[in-house]
This record gives structure tokens, C-alpha cells and sequence, in this order.
């Protein structure tokens, strides 16, 4: 016997927390019958409807995609313009791990494992997400101890794990930094350098724990090994 919002999110339907919010507003049926309980604990035998749709176990499926500028990071847009999900021919509930800006290139998970991607996204995950940024300006010394030192961004304090100096151009006043963190807020990285006055101009996630998209050219997807997925849990749990 497991949670029902457990069940729903391996089936890959989604997120467990969206499973959750489906269960509270009544959307989920158990045997005929709905369920607005979170605790409720289902057998494999159980019959779930979710929406009116019956909810099959579905093979999981990881991918690494490198994501292009000008894309959006969702499943769909209201505006029609393009997203992650128009690179991908199938009949899978697939969706993204977390979010890129619309103009941030590089690593992307993509999976139709809800409760990996909870899991992965999770603070307590602690997984190096690895960033190069192009700035506006010559950052200097001090700039980069008050990021070490920890920014206070939209209430919350953040506190980078290694923030360092690639390169700078003095012709065109610009710098390249390489900066790591654990979290995924909301333009996080650009705020981080708007905060001591450096505007991003250019952003690429090189890396998000044991993953890389050296070998992709943007736009391009792989699947992820077996291993490559057994390292990611064993990074969480190693952080825990």
C-alpha cells in the first residue's frame, strides 16, 4: 500500500505536489469513489481516475536536453511561442525539471518521474547547479566576496558555493564568472549579480550535479543512463 499522491506522481501523471492539489479538490476517484484525503494509501489493484482519465503505469523516461535561447520552459504557452516540449516526439506526459529563463541556455532534466523530480528539486537535495555568466561591467574582488558571503534575493538569503573570475574583456567591459548553487529560485542568478550592480548579459547552466551537455549542440537530447540516474540519487542522498 502507498500514498495515493505517491502513486500518481511514479505513474508520471504528475507532480506529486500537483497530485496533491488534484486529491484536495476532489479530482481523484478511488473504486468509484472520490478521495479528498492526502493520507488515503491505494493498492496496486486499486482503480484511479484522475479528471476522468484512468491512470495506467507508464515506463519512466529521463532525458538531458540542452535548451536553446528563446524557448520557453513549460509544457505549453499561451503566447504560442515555442517551448521545451516541441524537441520531443511522444506520447509521454513529459515535462521539465524546474525552470531556464526564456533567454538562459544549457542543462535541462526532462522525465515523466514526478517523484524524482520532486525529489531532485527539493532544498534538501543540495545538488550543484553550475552556471557560466557573461556580466555587464568588470566585476572585481569585492563584488564576488559579498556574493560568497551570501545575497539577500526576494526575502531569502543565498549562499553561492563558488563564485570565480573566468575571464574579462577590458575592450568591450565585460566578464565571464562561473558561479554554483544549490537552489532554483526565480532568475536567481541574475538577481544575485544585479545585487552588486553586474547585469547579466548571457547565461548558460553548464551542469546540474553529475550532468553535463558538452556533447549536445543546443536543441539536442539524449536519454540519461540508468547510472547517470543512480549518481543523482546518490548525490541527494549524500546531501541529505
Amino acid at each position: 500500500m502507498e500514498r495515493l499522491q505517491k502513486v500518481i506522481a511514479h505513474s508520471g501523471f504528475t507532480s506529486r505536489r500537483k497530485a496533491e492539489e488534484l486529491i484536495v479538490n476532489g479530482k481523484v476517484m478511488v473504486n468509484g469513489e472520490i478521495v479528498r484525503e492526502l493520507g488515503t494509501k491505494v493498492a496496486p489493484s486499486d482503480d484511479i481516475v484522475i479528471d476522468g482519465i484512468k491512470l495506467e503505469a507508464e515506463e519512466k523516461e529521463y532525458y538531458l536536453f540542452n535548451k536553446p535561447r528563446g524557448v520557453i520552459t513549460s509544457t505549453s504557452d499561451e503566447k504560442n511561442r515555442k517551448t521545451v516540449m516541441d524537441f520531443f516526439e511522444t506520447n509521454k506526459r513529459l515535462y521539465p525539471v524546474g525552470r531556464l529563463d526564456y533567454d538562459t541556455t544549457g542543462v535541462l532534466i526532462i522525465t515523466n518521474d514526478g517523484d524524482f523530480a520532486n525529489k531532485l528539486l527539493h532544498p534538501s537535495s543540495k545538488i550543484d547547479r553550475l552556471y557560466i555568466a557573461k556580466l555587464e561591467g568588470i566585476i572585481d574582488g569585492k563584488a564576488i566576496n559579498k556574493i560568497k558571503e551570501g545575497i539577500k534575493i526576494d526575502n531569502k538569503m543565498v549562499y553561492p558555493t563558488r563564485v570565480k573570475l573566468k575571464k574579462k574583456d577590458l575592450a568591450k567591459k565585460t566578464s565571464m564568472v562561473e558561479i554554483v548553487v544549490h537552489e532554483g529560485y526565480n532568475h536567481e542568478i541574475k538577481k544575485i549579480f544585479d545585487a552588486v550592480g553586474f547585469p547579466v548579459i548571457k547565461l548558460k547552466r553548464e551542469s546540474f550535479g553529475n550532468l553535463n551537455v558538452k556533447n549536445l549542440k543546443s536543441g539536442e537530447y539524449r536519454r540519461i543512463t540508468p547510472k547517470e540516474i543512480k549518481q543523482l540519487y546518490y548525490l541527494m542522498k549524500k546531501n541529505d
